[in-house]
């Protein structure tokens, strides 16, 4: 799921960079509790989910422990990540 692109939707390879000058961003990792998650699909469907959005970097889904962590660079968007939870079929009943 890696990408050349950085949160703020710019390059990071460098090609076309703004003279060099790299912008340092600061990693947030959140654990969100997730209920109604069973299976191998579950974590597929989920890391699909919220690893489409905007500024994820990581998403790693704890089935059996009903947790979905997830790695921002900067905030998350909580209401974001609850959504994609949610279209996907599963709820999102807090921060963890």
């Amino acid at each position: 799921m890696g990408s050349c692109c950085t949160p703020d939707h710019s390059c990071s390879t460098g090609a076309e960079g703004a003279g060099g000058t790299a912008v340092t961003v600061t990693d947030t990792t959140t654990a969100y509790a997730v209920s109604g998650m069973t299976c191998g699909h579950c974590r597929t469907a989920i890391t699909g989910a919220v690893g489409a959005l905007p500024g994820v970097v990581s998403v790693d889904v704890d089935v059996a422990g009903g947790l979905v962590t997830v790695t921002t660079g900067g905030a998350p968007d909580d209401a974001a990540i609850a959504a994609a939870v949610d279209d996907a079929g599963y709820e999102l009943t807090g921060r963890a």
